[in-house]
């Protein structure tokens, strides 16, 4: 165990009701069930205010997620356990590891009684969420508990035995995370946690609809973040990525084809008034994804070749630019059945999504869940806030704050809307469009977004 010699923290209501509350009270008895490895370490600063300079947390897994204006919370002293679940991949290289199913818990002195669980966005590692999350629910006397999903990187897809198994393993791993959080919890505090929440932003927002599809009994509540949606028959990353593809270059490029490349993208639902967003995702995301999810769940696409040959052009053999899921065999939608979500939510949901996201369209993702959601009769569960000029990273924010709007506020809305909702059974605003304010200065935008 590692131990930084901090004072002692005085206790302050809402701390434990029972027991010694103490600075690190009891931090030698904490035992993760199931973890093949803990570390725990005595901290004066949970926050990235303090785990920058500690190495208890690692920047790069959140870079790029958050505006570089979004303000740090301190004063945080408690417990982070960092460890890893027995795994035979090999993906997340953090603290030297080289060992999947990697996790963080973080248990702050002074606990409101609750936990908070994620899952990483994208394909990165378990402090990814660490600034736009961990941060603001610790600060606020939540304990926070994230992991890695199981693998990680763009080669995520080599882990798993048959396609969509690799992302199948990233539902299990945060449910397996849920339970033994649950028992730290219990451990730390002397009671189990009065209310779990799960949250998480565009992988992550899927994992908190999985989860709350599949296994309701373990949450109270969760609020997804622009939540990646699977369905068998679409639409999906595979389903709009394509078009994309084959289209933007055209458009780019000029000329007579230009104009209806530009209604081939519309078409896909590439958001009109969202061109501007285009050439960046064009260049960092697009290619790469397609590429990378397709050999997942479709790898004989390319035969023996691993995801694809980047940025091919159209025309050419197994071109990802030409993939067409409509036509791929039935064993293709046997994989994303792995991980179909289906809208059934067993306990009350806020999902937010920028209407300017070009990485995850809002017209092919969330408005689509939140169609599935009231379909299975499950509407009374469910609010839905499509935030205006919001885009799938904040940090885009800071290149473009005249037309768009960081999602990071919105968030903390839709987390404090749920606590109302499950503590004091307060209806949440009706599901609505958020105007983007007209009038609204950098500061307001980074730290406002009412929801009603």
């Amino acid at each position: 165990m590692t131990l930084a010699a901090v004072p002692a923290a005085a206790q302050r209501p809402g701390d434990t009701e029972r027991g010694d509350a103490g600075h690190c009270a009891r931090m030698d008895r904490l035992r993760v069930p199931g973890a093949e490895l803990q570390e725990t370490s005595c901290l004066g600063e949970l926050t990235t205010a303090g785990t920058v300079s500690s190495g208890h947390t690692d920047q790069a897994d959140w870079a790029g997620l958050t505006p570089a204006g979004l303000a740090t919370p301190s004063g945080v002293p408690g417990i982070q356990i960092d460890g890893y679940f027995p795994d035979t991949s090999a993906t997340n290289t953090n603290h030297g590891w080289k060992h999947d199913s990697q996790f963080v818990v973080r248990l702050p002195d002074r606990w409101n009684g609750g936990l908070v669980v994620a899952g990483s966005p994208g394909v990165r590692e378990q402090y990814a969420n660490d600034r736009a999350i961990g941060d603001w629910v610790l600060s606020r006397g939540y304990a926070f508990a994230a992991t890695d999903k199981g693998n990680t990187g763009a080669a995520f897809h080599r882990d798993g035995d048959e396609p969509g198994d690799a992302i199948a393993e990233w539902n299990s791993r945060v449910t397996q995370l849920t339970r033994a959080a649950r028992a730290v919890v219990a451990q730390r505090y002397q009671r189990p946690p009065t209310r779990t929440l799960a949250t998480g932003m565009s992988n992550g927002g899927y994992l908190v609809r999985w989860q709350l599809e599949n296994h309701p009994g373990l949450y109270d509540g969760g609020v997804d973040w622009e939540g990646t949606l699977w369905r068998t028959e679409g639409p999906h990353i595979l389903t709009f990525m394509p078009p994309a593809l084959r289209a933007y270059p055209a458009y780019a490029a000029g000329g007579e084809g230009a104009e209806r490349a530009h209604r081939d993208m519309l078409a896909a639902g590439y958001p009109a008034g969202s061109e501007f967003l285009w050439p960046f995702h064009h260049q960092v995301y697009w290619d790469l994804t397609q590429r990378i999810y397709r050999e997942e769940l479709d790898p004989g696409f390319d035969g023996p070749t691993e995801a694809g040959d980047p940025y091919c052009t159209p025309g050419t053999p197994a071109c990802d630019a030409d993939y067409d899921y409509a036509s791929r065999p039935q064993q293709v939608r046997d994989a994303v059945a792995k991980i179909a979500l289906s809208g059934r939510i067993g306990k009350p949901l806020i999902t937010l999504h920028g209407t300017l996201d070009v990485q995850l369209p809002v017209s092919e993702q969330s408005d689509v869940y939140a169609r599935m959601v009231r379909d299975t009769g499950r509407g009374g569960l469910f609010r839905y806030y499509r935030v205006e000029a919001g885009t799938h990273v904040d940090s885009l924010f800071d290149a473009f704050p005249d037309r768009l709007r960081p999602l990071v506020p919105c968030h903390r809305s839709a987390f404090t809307a749920l606590e109302d909702w499950l503590r004091r059974e307060e209806q949440p605003p009706s599901s609505r469009t958020l105007p983007r304010p007209g009038s609204a200065d950098t500061a307001s935008l980074l730290t406002r977004c009412p929801l009603g």
